[in-house]
């Protein structure tokens, strides 16, 4: 990341951010398991949370899938473990292996990276597990407000927040997936293997994401609306206690991602640039493996012994272009909202070295695969989850 300024409340002292581009100080504050948009006033409950069956019970009667899908349910189940495979999209990818090879190492396996013989004899235990369940769009969390996010800061400074440009892109990050997995699942507006007809015409469609384009690799329209039956990866780990979280904003961010409240509490986090990853660690042990983006040859990651200072939830963001190497001279420092699509997302993790914090980002697809300003970002629903894991004093240990 490049600088960002941040503001503690109570202090009000302004202090330079990240090498990305600049986040607010805020207050600062998981089980296997934001809001793109202001999150929704926040009860704790959640209609589309997972249900999920004890050991060695079957899985709910549901809409069947049309398929077995087995890297999917492997990413399900390392993700609900805290050993997270970046989106969950059945494919395997650099994410997948850095997740495999943390659970292989937290379970004392052969860390290869890979689905050998003893890491699916392990994953075996959670076989009752499926890959999808199918969820019905609840009326509030489909509400928004969405709209597009425009590409200048100036523009983006008058906005009231930077949400979600689309429902279908909230439920993809809900479900730590991408919109196209999501129609992958719901051919025609329909769960896979329901014999519902199509629904998505049954209203106006949400403003266009936008990404959204004619050119290859870009998400189709949008598809889904309110009261609509649709299929999604089976994430967990998603249960959130109300009483243990004082803000109600970052409780229905929590709740929007598909986070849980509950996560271990760690004193060391270990950022490998070689690697992409960032390791969190309970003592001796090993209890999450997140894929990460490490810096670029501009914006290198700060090698060495660093803490954590404190956490922001749901920053703003200031934009000082002096501070980033490929900024135009000729822009103007703004002030950005809060949201999930703004250049730290949902989170703002605060280091002792300055201008550099972990973070999540406004695109979870380029996690471990595009460069950083220099800091360490995450999806936010990692980023969510880790925040919740971390304190002041944590030890943050940047290796090469």
């Amino acid at each position: 990341m490049r600088a960002i300024a941040w503001m503690i409340p109570l202090a009000l002292i302004s202090l330079p951010g990240c090498n990305d581009r600049g986040a607010d100080k805020g207050n600062a504050q998981q089980q296997p398991g934001a809001t793109k948009s202001a999150a929704t006033p926040a009860s704790g409950a959640d209609a589309m949370a997972s249900q999920d069956p004890g050991p060695g019970q079957a899985v709910r009667p549901a809409v069947a899938d049309t398929e077995q899908r087995p890297v999917m349910q492997m990413q399900v189940v390392l993700d609900r473990l805290g050993f997270s495979p970046g989106v969950i999209d059945g494919k395997e990818g650099l994410s997948l292996g850095n997740a495999l090879g943390g659970f292989q190492k937290a379970n004392n396996l052969p860390q290869t990276g890979k689905p050998d013989q003893a890491t699916l004899q392990m994953l075996s235990r959670w076989s009752n597990i499926p890959a999808t369940r199918v969820v019905t769009i609840p009326e509030d969390f489909a509400r928004g407000p969405f709209a597009p996010v425009p590409k200048e800061p100036a523009d983006q400074a008058k906005m009231p927040q930077l949400g979600y440009a689309s429902l279908d892109e909230k439920l993809a990050e809900r479900f730590h997936t991408t919109i196209e997995t999501l129609h992958m699942l719901n051919p025609g507006g329909a769960p896979a293997g329901a014999q519902a007809a199509p629904v998505a015409a049954a209203q106006p469609a949400p403003a266009p994401s936008p990404n959204a384009s004619s050119a290859p690799g870009t998400p189709p329209p949008p598809m889904f609306r309110a009261g609509q039956q649709i299929r999604v990866p089976n994430t967990g780990a998603d249960a959130l206690d109300p009483a243990g979280i004082d803000d109600q904003t970052w409780l229905g961010t929590l709740r929007d991602l598909g986070v849980g409240s509950s996560q271990p509490k760690v004193d060391k986090v270990v950022v490998s640039k070689s690697k992409g990853t960032l390791s969190a660690y309970d003592g001796d042990k090993l209890v999450a493996v997140f894929t990460v983006t490490t810096g670029s040859s501009h914006d290198p990651l700060p090698i060495g012994k660093w803490e954590v200072k404190g956490v922001a939830h749901n920053p703003p963001f200031h934009y000082n272009p002096d501070l980033f190497w490929d900024a135009d001279s000729k822009e103007e420092k703004q002030k950005l909202p809060p949201g999930p699509n703004g250049p730290v997302g949902v989170v703002w993790i605060d280091l002792s070295k300055p201008h550099y914090g972990i973070h999540g980002t406004p695109e979870p697809q380029t996690i471990g695969r595009a460069q950083s300003h220099g800091c360490v970002r995450l999806t936010n629903w990692d980023a969510a989850r880790l925040a919740q894991m971390v304190h002041s004093g944590t030890v943050a240990l940047f290796e090469k």
